[in-house]
């Protein structure tokens, strides 16, 4: 079932004064929670809506989580449904009325480009008794790449490259990808009409602002391209003369949310980080762990977000402020890479490693971080996990944590130690998880 997914480490390496609590499987039972609490299965369900009287049901959608949604679809929907969802390559789910595209992530390729025009093709022609159910997940921005007139998906595809290694925030980024998009920013939305469209997201944007979950291809959106243009100017992103001509001249403004066509339509937020933050909660408390969810919204750069994290945990470990150990810090949000070295890993194994370098050894601290999704990055990981004795670990092969942070290569580091947390592919996404366990 695709809310079922496996967790395989390679090798647990135990501290030789383990208490009663294995650490490190108490970690990983953390995340399995987090995931399962977030899964198309459980959360879908209660929001679909009553199928249409008279008309057709059209469900159309995208994003890493895009296939399992659709299948739940499927298996709940009483009546006739058809429809195209894509899906990031690996993360295909079978369904049987609804056909799945796999296209690549996170820079869109020609497959994606195709779906996203076949979808928009699909909506032509539509009545107003007809329905549209549109099941969005994050990732669904590169996913569903449909450049504007006048622009090449080689160039989308370049400025995709550069803001992912500038650093910039999810939300820029959706800004950016919003002016440059014949369907994105609420115009799949306007070329459904005049049928009804209900939206179901699955969040993985701080905030859970529902307009910048993939872009928000069905729903208003209040950015400019001004302010797309001005996040290129940010990051300093070289802008080729077509894309600087369609931003300067307004030609990819998208509609507002105070445009008329937008009435009768519906969205719901289905799932959320704060919902799988609680659930490893409640996880920890039945362990016997207290836990505390710092935040659902992290944001920043991996590895000063570390450092925060790892003060944090010091307090506690040494003064018991402010927070009493045994306890363990939970967090979310998504984190963000500036790209400087030549090395392999996402931002969960950036901020686990920048964890390592500023605990160094510290006792009875261990730390997991994975995104929700099980693909960290473009990896093959959800994750990685920290013990007390990794760096240490480390150095006795000759590998310097501090040196492969610098080359951002983390996944190197946790690969040497057989560290790496590989899940394979979730089919849901609220972003980053972290929990450090103090006892």
């Amino acid at each position: 079932m695709q809310s079922q997914f496996c967790i395989s480490i390679i090798r647990f390496h135990e501290s030789p004064d383990m208490t009663t609590l294995a650490p490190r499987q108490f970690l990983l039972d953390l995340y399995t929670s987090a995931v399962a609490a977030v899964s198309a299965e459980k959360c879908l369900p209660a929001f679909l809506p009553t199928p249409p009287a008279t008309g057709r049901t059209l469900v159309i959608g995208a994003g890493k989580g895009a296939a399992a949604m659709a299948k739940v679809v499927e298996d709940h929907w009483q009546g006739e449904l058809s429809g195209l969802v894509v899906t990031r390559y690996g993360h295909g789910a079978d369904c049987r009325k609804i056909e799945v595209v796999e296209a690549a992530h996170p820079v869109p390729d020609e497959a994606g480009k195709q779906a996203a025009a076949r979808i928009l093709d699909m909506v032509q022609g539509l009545g107003k008794d007809d329905l549209v159910l549109c099941l969005i997940s994050g990732g669904g921005s590169a996913l569903l790449a449909l450049p504007a007139d006048g622009i090449s998906l080689e160039q989308k595809q370049a400025i995709n490259k550069a803001l992912l290694k500038s650093g910039a925030a999810i939300s820029e980024m959706n800004c950016v990808r919003k002016h440059l998009s014949a369907i994105k920013g609420g115009r799949l939305a306007l070329a459904c009409a005049p049928a009804r469209v209900v939206t179901l997201l699955i969040s993985d944007v701080p905030g859970d602002e529902p307009g910048i979950i993939a872009s928000g291809p069905t729903l208003p959106d209040a950015t400019t391209c001004a302010e797309a243009l001005a996040v290129l100017r940010k990051y300093d992103i070289a802008i080729p003369a077509e894309i600087l001509q369609h931003l300067e001249s307004g030609k990819g403004e998208t509609p507002k949310p105070d445009d008329a066509r937008f009435q009768g339509h519906s969205h719901h937020v289905i799932a959320t980080a704060q919902e799988a933050l609680e659930a490893a909660a409640a996880t920890a408390r039945a362990a016997g762990i207290t836990p505390y969810i710092l935040s659902d919204g992290i944001e920043g750069e991996a590895r000063d977000v570390a450092l925060v994290h790892a003060a944090l945990a010091k307090q506690v470990a040494k003064h018991g402020q402010p927070f009493q150990k045994p306890c363990v810090l939970i967090s979310g949000g998504e984190t963000t890479v500036t790209v400087r070295g030549t090395g392999r890993g996402g931002r969960n194994a950036e901020f686990l490693l920048s964890l390592a370098v500023a605990l160094d050894g510290h006792a009875d601290i261990h730390a997991i971080a994975c995104d929700t999704d099980g693909i960290d990055g473009s990896e093959d990981n959800a994750g990685a996990l920290y013990a007390p004795d990794s760096v240490a670990r480390a150095a006795a092969k000759q590998i310097r944590a501090r040196s492969l942070l610098e080359n951002n290569d983390g996944y190197g580091f946790f690969s040497a130690l057989d560290d790496l947390v590989v899940s394979g592919p979730t089919r849901t996404n609220v972003n980053d998880f972290r929990a450090i366990l103090i006892l």
